[in-house]
C-alpha cells in the first residue's frame, strides 16, 4: 500500500528552516509537524493553507513554538 506524501513549507521559526525541503505524509497533516534544530523542537501546524512554488503544490506549516530536548 503507497502513503501519499505531501511537500512542505514551513513558516516562520528559525529563518535556516525555512530551506528545508520537507515532506510528510497526507495523514500528519492534522498533526504538529515537530523538526530538531539546535537543543530542541520547533513545532509547526498546517492550518488548511497550500502555496504552489517552484511548480509544486505544498502545504504550508506555520511556527507554534519550541521544545527544549529533555535529558
Amino acid at each position: 500500500m503507497s502513503v501519499t506524501q505531501v511537500k512542505v513549507i514551513l513558516s516562520g521559526g528559525p529563518a535556516d528552516l525555512s530551506t528545508m525541503q520537507l515532506s510528510v505524509p497526507e495523514v500528519a497533516l492534522g498533526q504538529t509537524l515537530k523538526v530538531r534544530h539546535g537543543t530542541g523542537y520547533e513545532h509547526f501546524l498546517h492550518d488548511g493553507e497550500y502555496r504552489t512554488e517552484n511548480g509544486y503544490q505544498a502545504a504550508v506549516f506555520r511556527w507554534t513554538g519550541r521544545t527544549k530536548i529533555a535529558e
